[in-house]
């Protein structure tokens, strides 16, 4: 891999959107190994992406006592993917010593419990690490647009509680709306996107697993896939 370009100028971008993109990701390789750090800024360039630069990542689908999946459309200050529909919430392990603890996904766990709380406002109480079931993880590499884009090794993590929008407080740099949809309400809006549209890696996720995974809610330990990094969409 060639050397990292950080020559973009964020003066066009939103000043919270800019912060964030200094914060430091985990740089694996294809087996989701670290061999690195990089900052967020470098991680989503595509011209770090098209020669190789990859980096460890989480998507979160929470549902609610009705099996209700939760449902978040990215807010427009995002850099990448703005006003786009995805899963209840998408993000990145940062490289700390936290989040970098691999025992049990653990460091991905307590990511996804503290973007949880940033994006939506949900309290870590109402969603305790031990809850968060480890399902798979995906490799995928999709462009936003000619300039930004996402190669990560995401790691795919289900949690099920009693939510309800009264613990949900929408960061509404994070975020623009929130929906619950059933899973016949999803499929029907998948298929027929109308107004919505979608991330890629939320696309791939429901074209190759989601609605299976959905149907076995109380049964994910069928589902469970750990030592298996799914290659998606190359």
């Amino acid at each position: 891999m060639g050397p990292r370009s950080d020559n973009v100028n964020l003066d066009e971008y939103d000043d919270e959107q800019v912060r964030l993109m200094q914060e430091m990701c985990i740089i694996v390789n294809e087996k989701d190994e670290k061999i690195g750090a990089d900052t967020k800024k470098n991680c989503h360039l595509m011209e770090n992406i098209n020669k190789g630069l990859l980096h460890r990542a989480f998507s979160v689908f929470l549902f609610n006592s009705e099996n209700k999946l939760l449902l978040q459309q990215r807010a427009s200050e995002k850099i990448t993917f703005p006003d786009l529909w995805t899963n209840t919430c998408c993000s990145h392990p940062l490289n700390t010593p936290l989040e970098l603890e691999e025992e049990a996904q653990i460091g991905v766990r307590r990511a996804a419990q503290r973007k949880l709380e940033h994006e939506l406002g949900i309290k870590p109480e109402k969603v305790p690490l031990d809850d968060f079931v480890f399902l798979t993880r995906i490799h995928y590499l999709a462009p936003s647009d000619g300039l930004w884009g996402e190669h990560e090794v995401d790691y795919i993590l289900f949690i099920r509680g009693d939510i309800t929008f009264d613990d949900i407080a929408v960061n509404k740099n994070e975020v623009k709306a929130a929906e619950f949809l059933s899973m016949e309400e999803l499929n029907q809006k998948f298929n027929n996107p109308g107004d919505w549209k979608y991330t890629p890696w939320f696309k791939l996720i429901c074209e190759n697993f989601l609605f299976k995974w959905w149907k076995k809610l109380d049964d994910l330990e069928s589902s469970k896939d750990v030592s298996t990094v799914h290659k998606l969409g190359f």
